[in-house]
């Protein structure tokens, strides 16, 4: 048993009463955790309804992560471009992706703040859970182990971003002298000890499931064990598990905050912990997640059934898939950011918001209709993707029959065609799939004049490749602008996720093997794509990759950019295994969306040159934090 489908309605936020923060003290400073107001903390556990508001204040930090102005993940990477006439309401991580980071007023210098006032209160909650009155101890013992959860999510939050962080097991007594506030950094290592021990002792205080509606989004044992999961895989990657860059990182007393030399044993832990994850997801019924042939009594075919199963795996609300999502952000943000707007009384009068748009990289990253990358794939005319090609009727139901198009947009995996709209792609189903219509298909016209073209500065193409993956395909949009839309909380865990974590460990643990291949071709085979196996002998320049531990590392670092692309998980991963400076060095391009004419068009222009070196790794701590605390050690290159 697993969450329970809400697919009727429209939001719901786990006991909207309990999402109200309670405001026990103005601090602005990250370990100013002592409280100004004793009695006000004995009258927030009173009761059983005062303690459960302050229960949904410390899960009220949770980070916004649907939100691209608001999550680095979204817009601080090279997956999604905004358009410059809302860098306002978009663009604000975008200064991390363009190499505008810095330490005297950091972008994302909130969340140091933040996440300590989360670690606060989730303090304050440990420390009198026990006393509230009228409540069973079993209860009380629930209670508890979420919060356990929240603290170590939050330190590993911190842990991710500024690399080594100072631990705040405890809060400051009352009469705490000041010179107790100036914490210095933990290591890495004691940090995700720490973290781990946390999660141990609240894992098996959750129950399996939730099973309120009101109360999705809490948290269950499948998620803390899929979140150590992935925590331990974190802990053995490159980053922090001996990162010689970070010799010269110690605290005023000379400890070193990062091991100098790899434990090959972290990536064994790692891979228990994945087992157990994956076994306490199997037991519960997580299960991949696809759309049967006739859904919604239309009859499907198996294009696209595919397609929407990839898409409605990050979008359907608590399908099969999801282990967690964080009901503290719904995805209206980005689905009003991404998708297409019409007018279905019209359905040629096609009009693309298109304020986030993938640049040409990323749309060169999804393998090619045979499972492997285009630049490897022998089949493919890679010299010649961005030459012309026009449409025929063999093409199926991804580019518009008679279309020219680039040649990059023909022959590619169908996560292609489901994550990425496109000029004469097709973008199906939105507002016309139901049990008395049949599905209706739209395609995109993107050059300058046509319906979806440049006309607008409030309006995109930016790129020329719309991201259709985050939005819902069943969102509508009338003749009166008014835009409707099926909404739905940010998954954080998903079951591919876990999988291919799972695979992660067992490669860098043990080298190629059956089981590796089993839990990324789950992956494929749900993707409609061939075993690792079956595409790389067949269809690879370098037919034994999959072979050795460095080549098959390479496929599933991949396979993690693909399936999980413009979810928040490559901007983490590519830090995680030391690959940003390879990634982010490069220009980042989209099609001439000024031109009207496809020659013209499909012609790459550089929208600007990413920079990233070693310093970028981790956030910089702010100057006034650091003026303010002088036992804390600034981040390399900072």
């Amino acid at each position: 048993m697993k969450f329970c489908s809400i697919k009727n309605k429209e939001r719901l936020y786990w006991a909207a009463g309990i999402v109200v923060s309670i405001v026990l003290t103005s601090c602005k400073k990250y370990l100013d955790i002592v409280p100004d107001n004793i009695a006000t903390i004995d009258n927030a556990f009173a009761t059983r309804t005062q303690a459960e508001k302050y229960l949904g204040t410390c899960y009220s930090y949770l980070l916004k992560d649907a939100d691209p102005n608001l999550n680095p993940a979204l817009t601080g990477g090279d997956e999604m471009i905004p358009l410059q006439s809302r860098w306002s309401q978009l663009g604000q991580m975008f200064n991390i992706a363009r190499g505008n980071q810095n330490f005297v007023t950091p972008v994302g210098q909130e969340y140091w703040v933040s996440y300590y006032k989360a670690i606060r209160d989730c303090n304050i909650f440990l420390e009198n859970a026990r006393k509230v009155p009228g409540v069973p101890p079993s209860m009380k013992t629930y209670w508890i182990a979420e919060v356990k959860f929240l603290k170590a999510w939050y330190h590993f939050c911190l842990l991710r971003m500024y690399g080594p962080v100072p631990l705040i097991k405890q809060n400051l007594a009352v009469d705490a002298p000041s010179e107790a506030v100036k914490a210095a950094r933990n290591t890495a290592d004691e940090c995700f000890s720490y973290i781990n021990e946390l999660l141990d002792e609240a894992k098996d205080s959750l129950p399996d499931a939730i099973t309120n509606q009101d109360q999705l989004g809490r948290i269950s044992k499948p998620v803390a064990y899929a979140v150590k999961a992935k925590i331990m895989v974190t802990a053995a990657s490159p980053l922090y598990n001996g990162n010689t860059d970070a010799a010269t990182l110690k605290n005023n007393d000379g400890t070193l905050l990062f091991n100098q030399t790899a434990d090959p044993a972290k990536w064994a832990a790692a891979v228990t912990a994945c087992k157990e994850a994956v076994d306490i997801c199997a037991e519960l019924g997580y299960t991949l997640h696809t759309v049967p042939a006739v859904y919604k009594n239309v009859t499907l075919t198996n294009t696209m059934r595919t397609q929407l199963g990839i898409r409605t795996a990050l979008t359907e609300r608590w399908n099969d898939e999801i282990i967690w999502a964080n009901t503290q952000s719904w995805a209206n943000n980005i689905q009003f950011a991404t998708p297409p707007k019409w007018d279905p009384a019209f359905p040629d009068n096609i009009v693309m918001l298109n304020a986030l748009e993938a640049p040409i990289k990323i749309a060169e990253q999804f393998y090619t209709k045979n499972g492997v990358p285009i630049e490897e794939d022998k089949t493919y005319s890679y010299d010649q993707r961005y030459a012309l090609r026009t449409a025929i009727a063999a093409d199926g139901l991804m580019i518009r029959q008679g279309y020219t198009t680039a040649t990059l947009n023909f022959d590619r995996e169908q996560r292609f065609y489901a994550s990425l709209g496109f000029d004469g792609g097709i973008w199906y189903g939105q507002g016309r799939f139901d049990d008395s219509k049949p599905l209706d298909l739209y395609y995109i016209s993107s050059k300058r004049g046509q319906v979806n073209g440049l006309s607008n500065p409030a309006y995109g193409p930016v790129t020329g490749y719309a991201i259709k993956k985050v939005v819902h395909f069943e969102n509508t949009m009338d003749h009166t602008t008014r835009y409707s839309y099926v909404n739905y909380a940010w998954p954080l865990m998903r079951l591919a996720d876990l999988y291919l974590l799972y695979a992660e460990a067992l490669n860098e643990a043990n080298g190629p093997g059956a089981q590796v291949y089993q839990y990324v071709n789950l992956v494929r085979e749900r993707a409609g794509l061939p075993a690792i196996e079956t595409a790389w002998t067949n269809f690879s320049k370098n037919p034994a990759k999959y072979t050795t531990k460095d080549g098959l590392r390479s496929i599933i670092h991949k396979e993690r950019n693909l399936e999980l692309m413009f979810e928040g998980h490559r901007f983490w991963d590519l830090r995680r295994w030391k690959e940003g400076i390879q990634e982010y060095n490069a220009p980042l391009r989209g099609w001439d969306i000024y031109q009207s004419v496809a020659i013209a068009y499909y012609n790459p222009v550089t929208l600007y040159n990413q920079r990233f070196s070693l310093k970028d790794y981790f956030w910089p701590i702010s100057e006034d934090e650091l003026t303010r605390n002088t036992n804390l050690k600034q981040n390399i290159g900072w």
